[in-house]
């Protein structure tokens, strides 16, 4: 059993244990058990151990049962008896113990979506190991316990420890139980025993965890989670026997919110906001009588406003995101009905259903495969949008089933299926099938070989029948999705700390005023007897001014910002989505911003972590070049490289046609070869030819590898065509005539050979050796080097230079003595039986794979998005760093790195491919110790790049390693992850996220990059082939890699600055114009008598100056896009916060106190003595104070003219209209409410006429701003002219047109970078081989393509 001591498992899910390459995948076959170990599995007097499985040990008979088990390795269940099974340490138990699951060596860390990530602050309530409401009366041992039904499972409340957390698990709103808290390896599982003995010893005392019962929403919904049961029992062909289990449906939803929750939830995000928290108790203290000195409504009802707007905004964004779960909800499949298939939506999908699935459709579940059309239930699954592998992986049924071709054959199906719990695991799965048999029941084993996920797509099979086991929130993926989290931008962090500032500004002004008030009654106050000041006590008096003076200065923080600030963002997100630059056409594909709160994030990323298949390639393979006999050919030759005299030979390329007439006619001396390689081409590989009844002749290759079947049709395209095969026959085509080679043996390729190699009978009589591999494997078997081997490398390194992936082809011809005695030892390795069989063929293959003749290479483009090398390049100029993470090999991913620019020809590369922690941690620190002797300057940074495997990563991500890592990887240009789990991905974000205060966007387009989108700051899906889980889950997405050049270069940089501008006017218009109340504060007694009419005031923010910063978030350009793309170092701009630092905050609010001050004492002046009236009466206070207000509403409105950059016709309406508004507005308001009939700002009573006809009023307006806005215009002309930044050179290109020199420059550096990109490949050279490392031979045995197929398209075994 798993974790018993001496047993050994496949259950390795992270690849740590030294002997393992890659993920292990079953063959379906039983493996090999020795006495020990069955002793070990059925001792029942061993104590308890858990395994990854919750239900395995129901299965093999063991004394502990799992209920009450939590779906993951390791977690205590004290037992009745004192016994504990495996151990895990409580989450409650110990305050400072953080969980994650990277841990090969047991150092166990949580790893949480939060900036602040404190451990020491998360107790008990942290993120992940919290698990939402937890009932420790209920699960004994404290296992998580999910009490979310799926369709509420995404918790936007889950955000980490501290007094937020603790309050939100009060309210019932802890986050959803997730195995993202257990060790998913076996180490993990060993250590957590060694290290929890101790803490498990002592069970906690129970206890009622308060709010455990509680959820927003209906009441009684707590569900335990379906991983903490024992197994589940499926019965076939009975829906009412499986409804009795209540098992979820097939329902998934990506959503913020429901009916329940959108409430709380949203109050909750909203006053998180200390902007709305601050307005809330200044509209509280509003109610207050006696305390107020403006009308008790002016501050709740902006906020109601402002608050229902943003509500509106959210529902929309969230009703988007239900529309599209619907969407996919509603896909289509067949379920068995009776005795025949019918459609049916995915959402009606069940556990126990039979289901249909056709070629190239995903899964609707997941499902356990019965039988397929293929021989002996095979089929093909591409798991890519699960784990980023492209190579098609092979699924078997078990024999029993595989024969149920027909809809009346399964509905006779009787049985069950007893099968483990869900939990997250992808490459484990345990569970047995009962079936009538003989009269009596037959129980057959499951396994992985089995399962096929929801998430992944059936390839090259016709269709496959199986049955539902899990659904909905409970599949596998699902389970290794995470909740969406709450994102909140950096702007939004600073804002809310200005926020904070601005509100110890206002609390300072309201303590000058409250002492100058005391001060005054205490001095001066007898002398004021008209007001009639009441005897006080002193300290009363004190706080009741601080209150008052509160709600006077209150308007210093903007009410009006955040729902502004949303407003914009939500048009900006729709420009994006309108802008046709990111329009795909060929997929009718424009650009979405599911999360418009994020979009200013795109203006100051920092680090990029990309997925490489599907997001930078298309996973399309293309034969395109061939050297044969030291020449080379190719499908598209460059008109300066083509062979054009007898001197061209030597250096130029021949196309295809000219390969025909080499081959035919021997004019080049090389058709033997030529023929060999082509045939070659055509018979050693795994393909399987699918011929079409209905497209007769028309062949259709099944290839488990994309390069296998670039290869194979780049044969069909030179003349050779593979037809057929059979068990032990290949039959292929050349110049209209069969030719049949007999199949000998098959020496497979694997991860360390390196190569495969095929042993042919060839039509001729001649037994060949056919070998195809890596070009340092080939080239030390070749039993000599001449001058077309020196050729043959020089063309590797061009092909190799051009990033294509290359592969060299040698054959040797086997006398037949030498074969009938190398068989025997090939048989007899073949049927070893000691646990060494993989070691022993290959030792036998090394007996045959010698004295190669080098036919030639093969060059095969993995290609590539259009335009993916220059937007890399674009985006590292800016200053953009990039890490692309892929579940490729090493090779595959360097190459890829080299072809789309990631890594360039003069860089060196820090290669980390270790197999234990030890040799990790000291290639990991031998690199650093050597760049930090150096003391490598900036310039030397740019030429490092590492590469490092998901072994090494596993052990590089533990807690007392990860900063070593992370200090190697920032000093690199570029990193590159390869071999890695969708959960590594997700941990290397979070590592860089926790440690580096740098914004993080992750991208990539498959269900394997949901996690690692989730946890960056901006999460960017590419809308692709591999489906749309990845797109559904992220912030924006997008349908090509290239469109991230103008996302982030253009549409960022616009947002960020405009935000920040926004954000500054909106502090310097408030305190320009509120701060007049604290300097009349000094004339009035501090006694709070306002200047302005209470309304009036209120509709500054929301009316009056509520257009410009809308135009100016929405429109305005800084430089224009053509410019900012031609000149990406602009990004950094943003990049470094330049628009938005603190001293910023303070000189944009210095100028507010400074334009203040001008008004409030100009006007004085201008209104000197109550400004006497030709008539001899006086002006009166609400006539000063409606020309100040009016004079502070032109100077602010000519502030946002002089910082637009770009003037549209929205800029005019916004600017001069706001003003001419104002004149319409006060006109009306000041002449219609004062009447008897509405009785309410009755300030405005008689003050119109005489407003208007006053001179002094006129003079204020014009003559006020202008000595307001001196200062400023002359900084502005200071700042350009003197200490000009990038921006304004490019500003200065923009408006005179002028021309850039610079293509020129840059051609010259593309030559010189092509000249060091070869001296570098002839130092290092990489392959790139994407064969499967699974058993080739069980497939070529099983298929005889010759024979028809049966009446349902099934294809009969050929063993048979």
């Amino acid at each position: 059993m798993a974790n018993r001591p001496g047993y050994q498992t496949h259950d390795d899910l992270l690849n740590l244990e030294d002997d393992n390459e890659g993920p292990y995948y079953s063959s379906g076959q039983r493996a090999t058990v020795t006495n020990e170990q069955m002793l070990h599995d059925y001792d029942t007097e061993a104590a308890g151990r858990g395994r990854i499985s919750t239900s395995h040990d129901d299965f093999v008979g063991s004394s502990q049962p799992t209920a009450g088990l939590p779906g993951g390795p390791g977690v205590s269940v004290t037992t009745p008896g004192g016994g504990a099974a495996a151990f895990l340490a409580p989450p409650f138990g110990d305050p400072g113990r953080n969980y994650s699951q990277t841990s090969g060596l047991g150092n166990y860390q949580r790893y949480s979506d939060m900036d602040n990530d404190t451990y020491s602050e998360a107790g008990g309530a942290g993120y992940y190991a919290a698990g939402g409401g937890i009932d420790e009366d209920n699960v004994p041992g404290l296992p998580l316990n999910n009490k979310a039904k799926h369709r509420s499972r995404n918790s936007i409340l889950s955000l980490g420890g501290g007094i937020t957390g603790r309050m939100k698990h009060a309210l019932g709103m802890g986050p959803d139980y997730s195995e993202m808290d257990l060790p998913l390896t076996e180490q993990g599982v060993h250590r957590a025993d060694s290290d929890s003995t101790a803490a498990d010893q002592a069970a906690p005392k129970k206890r009622k965890t308060p709010g455990s019962s509680f959820k927003f929403g209906i009441p009684g919904r707590n569900k335990i989670d379906p991983a903490t049961l024992g197994p589940r029992i499926i019965h076939l062909n009975n829906p009412p026997a499986n409804a009795t289990s209540k098992y979820v449906d097939n329902h998934v939803s990506t959503t913020k919110y429901n009916a329940a929750t959108f409430l709380p939830k949203f109050l909750f995000e909203q006053f998180s906001k200390y902007a709305n928290i601050f307005f809330l108790f200044t509209a509280i203290l509003q109610q207050i009588p006696g305390i107020s000195p403006t009308n008790r409504y002016t501050t709740i009802v902006p906020l109601g406003l402002v608050m229902i707007v943003s509500a509106i905004k959210e529902a929309i964004e969230d009703n988007r995101r239900r529309s599209q779960d619907r969407q996919l909800n509603k896909s289509a499949t067949r379920v068995l009905r009776g005795t025949r298939f019918e459609d049916a939506s995915w959402i009606d999908v069940q556990v126990g259903d039979i289901v249909r699935i056709d070629s190239e459709e995903p899964f609707p579940a997941d499902v356990v495969l019965l039988a397929s059309s293929e021989p002996e239930g095979l089929c093909y699954i591409e798991t890519a949008n699960l784990d980023g592998e492209t190579n098609l992986k092979i699924k078997q049924g078990i024999p029993e089933t595989c024969e149920l071709v027909s809809p009346a054959e399964l509905a006779r199906l009787g049985g069950r299926i007893r099968s483990e719990q869900p939990n997250s695991s992808l490459y484990t799965y345990e569970a047995t099938l009962t079936m009538q048999s003989g009269g009596g029941e037959k129980e057959l084993p499951l396994a992985p070989d089995q399962l096929l996920l929801r998430g992944a797509t059936l390839r090259n099979t016709p269709w496959i029948h199986g049955v539902v086991v899990f659904t909905g929130h409970e599949t596998k993926l699902m389970r290794n999705a995470t909740a969406t989290p709450i994102k909140r931008t950096n702007v939004e962090h600073r804002v809310n700390t200005q926020i904070l500032l601005l509100g110890v500004v206002l609390v300072v002004l309201s303590i000058i005023s409250s002492v100058g008030d005391l001060a005054v009654r205490l001095t001066i106050g007898r002398n004021f007897f008209y007001l009639d000041f009441p005897d006080t006590n002193a300290a009363r008096l004190f706080f009741s001014d601080l209150f008052t003076y509160w709600i006077l200065y209150s308007n210093l923080v903007p009410i009006s910002l955040f729902v502004t600030v949303e407003i914009i963002k939500y048009w900006q997100a729709y420009l994006i989505g309108s802008d046709l630059d990111i329009y795909y056409a060929p997929t009718d594909t424009p650009s979405n911003c599911r999360t418009s709160s994020l979009v200013e994030e795109l203006g100051q990323v920092e680090y990029i972590f990309s997925d490489k298949t599907g997001t930078l390639t298309c996973n399309m393979m293309e034969f395109r070049q061939a050297s044969i006999g030291g020449f080379q050919y190719s499908n598209d030759v460059p008109e300066d490289r083509r062979v054009g005299s007898e001197d061209d030979i030597g250096t130029g390329i021949f196309d295809f046609k000219a390969l025909e007439q080499h081959r035919t006619t021997g004019r080049m001396g090389n058709a033997e070869q030529i023929k060999l390689f082509l045939q070659l081409l055509s018979t050693c590989h795994t393909v399987i030819p699918e011929t079409n009844s209905e497209k007769p002749g028309v062949i259709k290759y099944q290839a488990a590898s994309p390069d296998e079947g670039a290869l194979v049709d780049g044969a069909v395209q030179l003349g050779y065509k593979f037809v057929a095969r059979k068990p032990k026959l290949v039959t292929i085509v050349s110049d209209g005539q069969e030719h049949e080679f007999e199949l000998l043996a098959v020496c497979e390729f694997n991860s360390t050979r390196k190569r495969m190699s095929c042993i042919f009978r060839c039509p001729d009589g001649k037994i060949r050796c056919f070998c195809k591999g890596a070009d340092t494997v080939i080239l030390e078997r070749l039993a000599y080097r001449d001058e077309i081997v020196e050729k043959t490398l020089l063309h590797l390194e061009e092909y190799a230079a051009d990033g294509l992936r290359t592969l060299c082809l040698s054959m040797r011809e086997v006398p037949e003595s030498e074969f009938r005695e190398w068989q025997s030892v090939f048989n007899t390795a073949q049927t070893n039986v000691s646990g060494n069989r993989a070691d022993e063929l290959d030792k036998a293959a090394e007996l045959i794979e010698h004295d190669f003749t080098l036919l030639g290479a093969t060059a095969i483009e993995d290609k590539l998005q259009d335009g993916v090398p220059d937007t890399i390049h674009t985006l590292q100029t800016a200053g953009i760093k990039v890490w692309v993470l892929t579940g490729d090999r090493q090779e595959t991913a360097i190459n890829i790195g080299m072809s789309c620019k990631l890594i360039s020809e003069d860089m060196t590369l820090l290669i980390v491919n270790e197999e234990n922690s030890e040799a990790t941690r000291s290639n990991i620190q031998k690199k650093l110790d050597a760049i930090n002797s150096q003391n490598a300057g900036s310039a030397e940074m740019e030429t490092l790049a590492l590469v490092i495997d998901g072994k090494s990563l596993t052990f590089a991500l533990e807690k007392d390693m990860e900063v070593l890592l992370l200090d190697l990887a920032v000093k690199c240009k570029a990193v590159i992850c390869c071999r890695v789990s969708p959960l590594q991905k997700a941990l290397v974000v979070k590592l860089v996220k926790r440690h580096l205060k740098a914004i993080l966007l992750a991208i990539g387009d498959g269900a394997n990059d949901v996690s690692m989108i989730q946890a960056a700051h901006i999460g960017i899906g590419i809308s692709g082939v591999e489906g749309l889980q990845a797109a559904r889950s992220a912030d924006v997405s997008i349908a090509q890699f290239r469109f991230l050049r103008k996302l982030l270069l253009v549409h960022g940089a616009w947002s960020y600055q405009r935000i920040s501008k926004v954000i500054l006017y909106f502090y310097y218009k408030n305190t320009a114009l509120f701060i007049t109340q604290f300097w009349y504060s000094f004339q009035n007694a501090f006694s709070g008598q306002v200047i302005y009419e209470s309304w009036t005031l209120s509709f500054f923010n929301v009316i009056f100056t509520a257009m410009p910063p809308f135009v100016i978030g929405i429109f305005d350009q800084f430089v224009n896009a053509r410019l900012l793309d031609r000149y990406p170092q602009l990004y950094q701009l943003s990049q470094k916060g330049v628009f938005f630092r603190m001293h910023n905050f303070w000189s944009w609010v210095g100028n507010g106190f400074y334009h203040s001050l001008i008004l409030y004492f100009v006007s004085e002046l201008l209104y000197w003595d109550d400004h006497v009236l030709p008539n001899g009466k006086i002006a009166g206070h609400w006539v000063w104070g409606t020309a100040l207000y009016t004079a502070g509403l032109v100077t602010v409105l000519g502030k946002a003219a002089l910082i637009t950059n770009l003037w549209t016709k929205y800029t005019v309406i916004a600017i001069p209209g706001s003003l001419l508004f104002w004149f319409i507005w006060i006109s009306v308001y000041a002449t219609v409410t004062p009447l008897p009939a509405l009785n309410f700002s009755t300030e405005y009573k008689n003050v119109l006429p005489v407003l208007f006809t006053d001179p002094s009023f006129w003079l204020m307006a014009v003559v006020v701003p202008v000595l307001c806005l001196l200062r400023d215009f002359a900084w502005k002309y200071a700042k350009r002219m003197y200490f000009p930044q990038a921006y304004h050179h490019v500003q200065e290109i923009q408006k005179y047109n002028i021309q850039d020199y610079r293509p020129r420059m840059e051609q010259f550096q593309k030559a010189i970078r092509k000249v060091r990109q070869v001296q570098r490949m002839r130092k290092q050279r990489g392959y790139a081989f994407s064969q499967t490392d699974e058993s080739q031979a069980r497939v070529l045995q099983a298929y005889d393509t010759t024979r028809e197929r049966g009446r349902y398209g099934e294809m009969a075994s050929s063993r048979r």
